[in-house]
């Protein structure tokens, strides 16, 4: 995993998620479930292990959610009900991902207040306890660690729609959120780190589904390049929904790898980025929720053919996702992979 991300070589492509890989199937079986593992340590390790000793993935990755810095920063969440609903022995639903409450935190950036224990928030602090037992656990591993980038981050404390209107009305109010919250980034991503983290995702939605490229191009690229450095291990970018408009300047930021969504060509996407190492995109709802091992094998086969360097769901996987579908990505990997290197 990390040659994949660093441009190194490999003796078969690289399998994983750098984000959310837990599904209903492993929580009832394991009974470590949501929400208990959004904040307690050892239902967090329980269920984030399972990508690496069950899936076969070379990654584990305990941040779950989108929240846990919010809510260190002091926002309001809503956790999710521990609330399961099965029919003929599949889940039809179960606990949510958690979010933050409205009305948002803050109203404007004057408001910006970073807790001086910020990492030592129950929150921040299991994050960081999970990642320091997974490395001691799986020492093979690839530990991911996680940490959400200013606009995310802005996102969760002042509203989505209030932020996006601001990048219109008060451009200047834009700046200084991502000013005010980058380091809270860098900070937490240090800290996953020093615990044990191989590599850091900075989620940072920035996706066309929400802004124009140049949108990016304007508020968010230059802090990016100023925080990257500073994260002390490879950073990979996570931005959901249309990016290829914008995936050149992901490239320009200085990032390791970028994790990239089913709404892009990966043929396309390699193409316009070249050497840059591209993770995904193994589609979530057609191939991983509803569709079949085979269904998966043959998104895969695709994704390997367009010379994707990671192999992975394209974003946190759909947790009614059955674990053979999560499976079959790691099987048609390696058989890919021994096709490689039998003889003619």
């Amino acid at each position: 995993m990390l040659a994949a991300v660093t441009g190194g070589e490999v003796d078969r492509r690289a399998v994983g998620n750098i984000v959310s890989a837990a599904t209903y199937g492993q929580m009832r079986r394991t009974g470590f479930s949501f929400p208990e593992a959004h904040y307690d340590t050892d239902t967090m390790v329980g269920l984030a292990e399972l990508s690496y000793t069950e899936l076969g993935f070379d990654t584990v990755m305990p941040y779950f959610g989108l929240i846990s810095g919010a809510a260190a920063l002091g926002a309001a969440i809503d956790w999710g009900e521990d609330d399961w609903v099965v029919e003929d022995g599949r889940v039809v639903t179960g606990p949510r991902m958690p979010g933050c409450k409205q009305p948002p935190c803050w109203v404007g950036p004057g408001e910006i207040e970073i807790p001086k224990d910020f990492l030592d928030k129950p929150e921040t602090k299991a994050i960081l306890d999970a990642i320091a037992e997974l490395r001691w656990r799986h020492p093979e591993a690839c530990v991911v660690g996680k940490a959400m980038g200013p606009w995310t981050l802005s996102y969760n404390m002042f509203g989505v729609q209030e932020f996006l209107i601001n990048v219109l009305l008060e451009p200047d109010d834009v700046h200084a959120c991502l000013e005010g919250l980058k380091q809270v980034s860098v900070m937490f991503a240090n800290a996953q780190i020093a615990a044990g983290a191989d590599i850091v995702t900075l989620a940072d939605h920035s996706t066309g589904d929400l802004v124009r490229g140049e949108t990016y191009r304007d508020f968010l690229l230059p802090v990016h390049r100023e925080i990257v450095p500073q994260i002390e291990a490879p950073v990979v970018l996570h931005c959901c929904g249309a990016t290829l408009d914008r995936i050149e300047h992901f490239k320009e930021a200085g990032f390791a790898a970028f994790h990239f969504a089913n709404e892009n060509d990966p043929r396309a996407a390699k193409l316009a980025v070249g050497d840059f190492p591209l993770v995904g995109n193994v589609s979530n709802v057609k191939a991983l929720m509803n569709g079949t091992p085979a269904d998966v094998k043959g998104e895969v086969e695709e994704l390997y053919a367009a010379g994707i360097d990671v192999i992975s769901p394209e974003c946190a996987v759909p947790m009614q996702a059955p674990e053979e579908n999560l499976r079959a990505i790691v099987e048609a990997v390696e058989d890919l992979a021994a096709r490689e290197v039998s003889p003619a």
